[in-house]
């Protein structure tokens, strides 16, 4: 996968442009650029090596998925399409198989090509029918219905509180009203939350507009400030770049999903031996491109967001897991909070990864997100 492109020859019309030929990109830049996963096997069936876009697919670093049985990070798979794997200098084409990564079950065209000159060795190519998560339990029932079935049993009380709020309001004193008008906004985006939820298994997503990412980081913070969800202390700093144009999201998911990670990083950050701390990092990551299928192109993802803790981390069993339903490394945790942050951002066509740098000490979740266009 990493070798060199040779230098293009002449054709119809001409010698190629010498000047040109030291700009073209090698195989390995070519493949890294794909929009669909690429997957190096060995004749055992081993992954040699990645590209981004399979990180991305099966969200796993190239790392870890490197060294590791192709069938046990997409099976199993149907049994048709496993017998033709088993031959191993034969290609093979499969369109809409279902493919499992973790718990979730995702519909993905699927492409073997065997190297003729490396017996056994093939190429693999894997691209996903859409971003929508089909988590699926043993009876194939679809397990993302259950927010729908609890949406109204969690609004009644919301429109409770957020009553409450309003009756709190009027009794306090000017320069303690911001507070119960916190308790309205936030009940009034945990409902458009929840009325987001119930179509959860359709393929629409939310209304998107520019954003100031600065603005809604400094929104949660607040947030989960009140909420006592930073209680004990924690240090949050902020690392940001002044010059950072505008994310294309929805405020009331992005909000979400920075609360959702701030409160774990806390979490994590109070369980430690040091002295706890989180920083948010932005930046410009220009280069960076996500496959966003449902739109048939690369979207770039130039806007990084970084939210760092220095927690012991989370359990090696389970860093493969983080964004799958039901995974948890905390006693009373439920496993919902990631799995919902990952669907957001992807709702937003936007992409979460995770990576703990074990020499630091520290744990990183990765946003990358889209630019508004300008003017909008």
């Amino acid at each position: 996968m990493a070798a060199s492109i040779p230098a293009r020859e002449g054709g119809p019309s001409g010698p190629a442009d010498p000047t040109l030929i030291d700009a073209y990109p090698d195989a390995r830049a070519q493949i890294a650029g794909m929009i669909f996963a690429v997957l190096l096997i060995d004749g055992s069936g081993r992954i040699v090596e990645v590209n981004h876009a399979a990180e991305n697919l099966l969200g796993t670093s190239a790392s870890r998925l490197v060294g590791t049985l192709l069938s046990e990070r997409i099976g199993p798979l149907d049994p048709r399409v496993e017998t033709r794997l088993s031959l191993v200098d034969e290609a093979l084409v499969a369109r809409e198989l279902a493919i499992t990564v973790g718990n979730t079950v995702i519909r993905a065209n699927l492409t073997v090509s065997p190297l003729g000159s490396f017996p056994g060795w093939r190429v693999v190519t894997l691209s996903e029918m859409g971003h929508e998560d089909v988590v699926q339990n043993q009876g194939g029932e679809t397990m993302l219905a259950a927010p729908a079935v609890l949406a109204h049993e969690i609004k009644n009380p919301l429109s409770a509180i957020r009553g409450a709020g309003q009756l709190i309001a009027r009794k306090l004193p000017p320069a303690d009203k911001k507070l119960a008008r916190m308790i309205t906004d936030e009940v009034d985006r945990i409902a458009r939350l929840i009325d987001r939820m119930q179509e959860l298994g359709s393929t629409r997503t939310g209304p998107v507009d520019a954003c100031n990412p600065h603005e809604a980081i400094r929104a949660a913070v607040a947030t989960i400030r009140v909420a006592g969800a930073n209680r004990g202390g924690v240090d949050i700093r902020e690392e940001f770049d002044p010059s950072l144009p505008p994310v294309l999201v929805n405020r009331d998911g992005f909000e979400q999903v920075l609360i959702n990670l701030l409160s774990n990083a806390g979490d994590a950050a109070r369980a430690g031996d040091n002295e706890p701390k989180i920083v948010v990092q932005t930046r410009f990551a220009s280069g960076l491109a996500f496959s966003a299928v449902r739109h048939g192109r690369p979207v770039p993802l130039p806007i990084e967001i970084t939210i760092t803790d220095n927690g012991p981390g989370i359990p090696p069993d389970l860093r493969d897991h983080v964004f799958e339903p039901f995974v948890s490394s905390k006693p009373s945790g439920q496993g919902l909070g990631l799995s919902l942050v990952r669907k957001l951002v992807r709702d937003m066509d936007g992409n979460i990864s995770h990576e703990r740098d074990q020499r630091s000490g520290l744990t990183h979740f990765r946003l990358h997100l889209p630019q508004a266009p300008r003017g909008r």
